[in-house]
């Protein structure tokens, strides 16, 4: 059994990454760290973990644990993922692994030179919805990609909030501009070859709070957009000359309706769908890192894909404060 700790009590941890873990047929939540002692000792009798450590280093240096979950703010993600790599501890990270493409290096020459599994929590990697998907494109089901559309917005104006406060890497791009790239990528397995985007700041947190993306790869193009301050809502939709396929909760299943697939003929007549209710993507990412860390021949989330996203995101940015055309 793979042997889990976890660096801090986020929620995104304790409400869904932490009880994947624990359901995986493959690991064990072992360790909790906190800065604070109570909190974590709160959180490992919750899920049954027997160790509970005060700080982040006494958990890397402990030989109870195999890798680690890392939930921190976006802002300190390569500094501990990092940290945890010269300890000897596979890591798999939230998202975004980083705030810029060039950070990623670090983190390969870690992964390189300690022999350790880095990834990126990217939990929709895992899900059968996304890997049905990628395989009804590439049959031609849709005939010819033409247009991919895409939106992921929520509405949070809490100065508290981490996704609000710039100095942790607070915004809408790096909390969710992160999954229509990364959905059409992987999906299509082709690259952005420029962006266009408006890209609009709240003037007291400072952070991005909406962005409008247009993308053009090789063949198709991809628009989307993003907010932290709209009504909550995810759609993507892959639209071709033969049929379009409409991917519904597509990022977050439970809290935006349950994850399923409709494929619709060119003149809207016929319709197949697919469903994914009883699929849980934070389990199965947990079950294939563990195994990839093991040593099995198994997909991951690769740096090397990281890299290419945060490229995307990066560009999106360039392209906002420029108001042209952005090179990816």
């Amino acid at each position: 059994m793979f042997r889990w700790g976890v660096l801090s009590t986020a929620k995104i941890g304790v409400t869904l990454v932490i009880p994947a873990l624990c359901a995986a047929d493959n690991g064990v939540v072992t360790a909790i760290a906190s800065r604070d002692i109570a909190k974590a000792r709160a959180v490992a009798d919750r899920f049954g973990a027997p160790h509970a450590f005060g700080s982040y280093e006494e958990l890397l240096a402990s030989d109870t644990v195999d890798g680690v979950y890392i939930p921190l703010p976006t802002s300190q993600h390569v500094e501990w993922a990092i940290k945890a790599a010269e300890a000897g501890k596979h890591v798999l990270c939230e998202k975004p692994i980083a705030l810029h493409a060039s950070e990623i290096a670090s983190l390969i020459r870690a992964r390189d030179t300690y022999g350790v599994l880095i990834a990126e929590a990217f939990m929709v990697y895992y899900h059968p919805q996304w890997i049905k998907v990628r395989e009804l494109i590439g049959s031609g089901a849709i005939g010819t990609l033409r247009h991919v559309q895409g939106a992921f917005t929520y509405f949070n104006k809490d100065p508290g909030n981490m996704r609000n406060q710039v100095a942790l890497g607070g915004g809408a791009l790096p909390d969710i501009g992160v999954y229509p790239t990364v959905a059409t990528r992987m999906s299509t397995g082709k690259e952005p070859l420029r962006v266009l985007a408006k890209v609009e700041r709240d003037p007291d947190f400072g952070t991005d709070r909406y962005a409008d993306i247009m993308a053009e790869f090789d063949g198709f193009d991809l628009s989307f957009h993003v907010a932290t301050q709209l009504a909550a809502r995810q759609s993507m939709v892959f639209h071709g000359d033969k049929g379009y396929i409409e991917v519904q909760a597509p990022f977050n299943t439970g809290k935006y309706g349950h994850a399923r697939i409709n494929l619709h003929d060119a003149g809207h007549s016929q319709a197949t769908e697919w469903n994914f209710q009883d699929v849980n993507h934070y389990q199965l990412q947990a079950q294939s890192f563990a195994r990839a860390a093991q040593g099995e021949d198994v997909p991951v989330f690769t740096l090397e894909n990281s890299i290419a996203n945060q490229r995307f995101i990066d560009a999106i940015y360039r392209a906002g404060e420029s108001g042209g055309w952005e090179e990816v």
